[in-house]
């Protein structure tokens, strides 16, 4: 999220993108949140002006867990949906990654892996979804390893740039993530499910 969106263009943008209205996020907070020897969850819900109605925290020593391909748990009762994006449909083979299998699968293992280690996971959604058992969002890993590595990154923009997941479509077949657009055509370039020739003529 990258540019800033205000007044009656976000509540348009509503259905579109969840939280979008709010502007960047600002990665000094996000980073703000770690505390050692847990992975810390916060979810922030906001109206369709743009503005923060609610935020719920979580905290967990052994990290969230993957329940299918684009989403994962946040307490029992709650799951987080990474909204837009999807597996691709069937099987695929990926050589240099040595697999063979699902695409469900496949999707699913790109979501553990980015969901193993970060010292944060900072999601928005719109505050409709606050009270959900599954709820749309768009997320955020920092991710921190002393000397080598000190990051935040969309969720949604790896899984995609790496071709373990990409855009949905909608019913007429236009892209429901348009901010996902340059991410996907990294994928496209030959990674994950589009190293496989019979992916890409799924979608176009």
């Amino acid at each position: 999220m990258r540019a800033s969106v205000g007044g009656g263009f976000a509540i348009c943008l509503a259905s579109l993108v969840p939280a979008i209205a709010a502007g960047p996020v600002d990665q000094a907070y996000i980073r703000s949140l770690a505390a050692p020897g847990k992975t810390v969850l916060v979810v922030e819900y906001y109206d369709g002006l743009g503005s923060l109605a609610e935020r719920k925290g979580f905290a967990s020593t052994s990290g969230f867990k993957a329940v299918s391909p684009t989403d994962f748990r946040i307490d029992a009762n709650t799951v987080i949906h990474l909204y837009g994006i999807e597996p691709c449909e069937g099987d695929l083979v990926n050589r240099r990654e040595n697999f063979s299998g699902a695409c469900a699968d496949y999707a699913r293992k790109g979501l553990e892996t980015l969901l193993q280690s970060p010292k944060v996971i900072f999601c928005r959604a719109f505050v409709s979804e606050a009270n959900a058992p599954r709820q749309d969002a768009t997320c955020y890993g920092y991710y921190n390893y002393p000397g080598t590595l000190d990051t935040v990154d969309m969720v949604e923009e790896q899984l995609v740039s790496t071709g373990t997941h990409r855009i949905a479509r909608k019913p007429d077949g236009t892209p429901v993530r348009k901010d996902l657009a340059e991410a996907e055509k990294i994928g496209r370039g030959g990674y994950g499910m589009w190293a496989d020739p019979r992916i890409k003529g799924q979608a176009q």
